[in-house]
């Protein structure tokens, strides 16, 4: 097998007879739109790449004997561009937050000679954090309110943009912002340089920024009250010639969760290392209690949360109709998990949600520069260890209060209470109704950039 950055010029559904001599050998191209920069879909793209899983899992028996594969990853910083590829028939898997993969069964469907299904999720948070909406660190708007008259820019198509038409509509703001299309880097950018009142963006941009300590959340996905996801989607007409060839780029998907859940600490540095996202933000993302679950069963919630999401989509902006019932095809994921001694019903039915509290969890952590994590039993504990630390700090972690969301230290909101007990907020207004109803007061610690006040 071989990896190819560039895709081979091949005509018929992804596959092309090669001869040579008197034998005949196939070529099957599996071709995979990915965004390595998104959290929630490494596990379908960057992390089969470098790990070379498919070698692992491609088949190789009985009618794939004498194949070979050209395996072509192509990275996008959207999920739309990967649809466009679908659709020239230049790609036969795309991974894609939960918008995009609505708009691309229903780009397919519209057409009437090809579609797509959807296969599997790479990543989810129940509550629909990861999504959120950053105001410059020195600006004063502090709620959607605040961004009345002003622009906000966002990946216009994607899961950040979906969340933001819900966000604007419900707070009656559709028509009094001013939305513009910019990718994630360049929003980032302009948020970093005051050149933009605010920007939405999907996972971990939001986190990126505050990490940098350029961009401060005022509206984080949560609060739209409905999943969000990434999955995968393949041409129907490729997986019904190839049903092996998709179940083993599942059970790479697999393989590629199990390795992040295992290895929360190692996959945030590898990932770090092949897309340039601060370790830091990734381990926010992948370690226990963090803001992506890797699991790939399709859940109720989740076709439930596309169906809501596709009346928004047609209400908003035309988006054409969806047969989820065609569309939506879990029988690729039963069989690799089958394959692969894993019981497909009982994760359907297990889903991962924060709770206020997390009595289950250590409410602290530091990440050390030269000792890993180390957990604490209080964040009050946490911030005694950062401020006597003889060792370098390169992130904390703590758990909204209210939601039990992970966050970083430097970027929540702390109250210490008259007991010298510490408790952690996502979002300022919340801090302040705390103190007003159990009295405390603010914690400012040099590092907690959101405390300024």
């Amino acid at each position: 097998m071989r990896d190819s950055k560039t895709l081979a010029t091949l005509t018929l559904c992804g596959s092309l007879t090669l001869f040579s001599g008197a034998g005949a050998a196939e070529t099957i191209r599996v071709g995979i739109g990915h965004q390595s920069m998104v959290t929630n879909t490494v596990s379908g793209g960057i992390v089969l790449e470098k790990l070379n899983l498919l070698d692992k899992y491609l088949p190789t028996t009985g009618k794939y004997k004498d194949v070979d594969y050209d395996i072509v990853f192509r990275d996008y910083d959207s999920g739309p561009p990967i649809t466009n590829q679908m659709l020239a028939n230049k790609l036969e898997f795309g991974v894609m937050g939960d918008y995009p993969l609505i708009v691309n069964g229903a780009k397919f469907q519209e057409t009437g000679k090809q579609e797509t299904r959807f296969i599997a999720v790479t990543g989810y948070n129940l509550r629909g954090t990861g999504n959120g909406i950053v105001v410059p660190i020195d600006s004063p708007a502090q709620s959607l309110a605040d961004l009345e008259g002003k622009t906000l820019s966002v990946p216009v198509g994607s899961a950040a943009w979906g969340m933001t038409l819900k966000a604007l509509s419900e707070a009656g703001l559709s028509d009094k912002v001013r939305i513009v299309n910019q990718s994630p880097a360049v929003g980032a950018a302009n948020i970093q340089a005051g050149r933009i009142d605010a920007h939405a963006d999907f996972c971990p941009w939001s986190e990126i920024m505050e990490y940098r300590a350029t961009g401060r959340k005022i509206y984080d996905g949560s609060e739209a009250k409905v999943p969000t996801f990434h999955g995968i989607v393949v041409r129907e007409s490729y997986a019904e010639k190839y049903p092996e060839v998709v179940e083993g780029v599942l059970k790479a998907t697999l393989a590629a969760q199990k390795w992040i859940q295992e290895n929360p600490m190692e996959a945030a540095v590898k990932v770090s290392e092949w897309t340039g996202v601060e370790k830091e933000v990734l381990y926010l993302y992948f370690s226990e209690g963090g803001i992506t679950t890797a699991e790939a069963s399709i859940k109720d919630e989740w076709v439930d949360a596309m169906k809501y999401d596709l009346d928004l989509l047609k209400r908003e902006v035309g988006v054409p109709d969806l047969d989820f019932d065609r569309w939506v095809d879990d029988s690729y994921l039963r069989t690799a998990y089958d394959e692969m001694d894993l019981d497909y019903d009982a994760m359907v039915d297990s889903v991962v949600a924060s709770e206020a509290g997390n009595p289950a969890l250590k409410p602290a952590e530091i990440w050390f520069e030269d000792k890993g994590i180390v957990k604490y039993d209080s964040i009050a504990d946490m911030l005694e260890a950062s401020s006597s630390a003889d060792s370098p700090i390169n992130a904390t972690y703590v758990y909204d209060n209210l939601t039990g969301l992970k966050l970083f230290g430097k970027a929540a909101y702390l109250v210490r209470g008259d007991d010298g007990e510490v408790v952690a907020f996502l979002k300022k207004t919340d801090s302040e109704n705390y103190v007003a109803q159990h009295g405390g007061s603010p914690v400012k610690p040099g590092t907690t950039l959101a405390m300024a006040q």
